[in-house]
């Protein structure tokens, strides 16, 4: 069930420990989400998980073997990794970054493969993106943007998909279609996702599983309703909410305290 394991893994930057001793899974078939405050390893921990940074100590392992192990191109086939502010070619249309996602594919010759070709376009096909095929990457929206780089990462064709923050800098309706485009991707498509979010009600709606790091630590894991708790989130973030079913999924959900109890009469569950 495991796909990305790691093991007592602490990471460093120079002298500063960022991960003191790390342990979590992203287990196959579900979404699972970094969740925590500014500061408390979740891109780290995503970035390890991806080998762009390697641990000091312990051991990350992919379908059980030691990711180190491993050849860049065959990691590349197996796992697709899109970090914050990816910084588009200058001039580049979306087939063509699309197209990058298939190098793990090529050959040293290079040169695009009908596979190459029908990739890119189901890639363009899923997210959306093929009236804009030829469209230069600059000229799109912000959301429309991110869905091109999620498109590059499906390219790949890899079964796992980490994404560092894909909804950052969007307006909610530009966050509700990479949510929903990436919940479809798992439910629809088999693909594994571990994500790093910032909204807690986003997280908890579109995931399996939170981990909930602080100061580089797991504080709580598990499924939503075990880890958005609100003595949970006081001793995380320092403030205090309320959690209430969504009405519509049942989904933990946050609401201010204050906002609560200035409303009066909320029907609301204090965990």
């Amino acid at each position: 069930m495991v796909t990305i394991e790691a093991q007592h893994v602490s990471i460093a930057y120079g002298d500063r420990v960022i991960i003191p001793d790390l342990s979590i899974a992203l287990n196959a078939g579900e979404i699972t989400a970094l969740l925590g405050p500014n500061g408390s390893g979740k891109s780290t921990v995503l970035r390890a998980l991806a080998r762009l940074l390697q641990p000091s100590r312990g051991l990350i392992y992919l379908n059980g073997r030691n990711i180190l192990q491993q050849s860049t191109r065959e990691l590349a086939r197996q796992l697709a990794m899109l970090p914050q502010s990816a910084e588009t070619p200058g001039g580049i249309t979306v087939r063509d970054l699309v197209g990058y996602g298939r190098y793990p594919h090529q050959t040293l010759l290079g040169g695009c493969s009908q596979r190459d070709r029908a990739a890119i376009q189901w890639a363009l096909d899923i997210t959306g993106l093929a009236p804009l095929a030829e469209r230069i990457v600059d000229t799109l929206s912000g959301g429309e943007r991110q869905r091109a780089w999620i498109a590059m990462a499906l390219a790949q064709q890899t079964p796992i998909l980490l994404l560092d923050e894909p909804t950052t800098f969007l307006d909610i309706r530009h966050q509700l279609e990479i949510l929903s485009l990436v919940r479809d991707l798992n439910c629809n498509h088999g693909l594994t996702v571990g994500w790093v979010l910032h909204d807690l009600n986003q997280a908890a709606a579109y995931s399996d599983r939170l981990i909930l790091l602080s100061q580089g630590q797991v504080v709580k894991m598990g499924a939503p309703a075990d880890v958005m708790t609100a003595a949970t989130i006081r001793q995380v973030f320092g403030v205090e909410m309320t959690i209430i079913p969504h009405p519509v999924t049942g989904s933990p959900t946050c609401l201010p305290f204050e906002l609560t109890r200035n409303l009066g009469g909320v029907d609301a569950s204090v965990q």
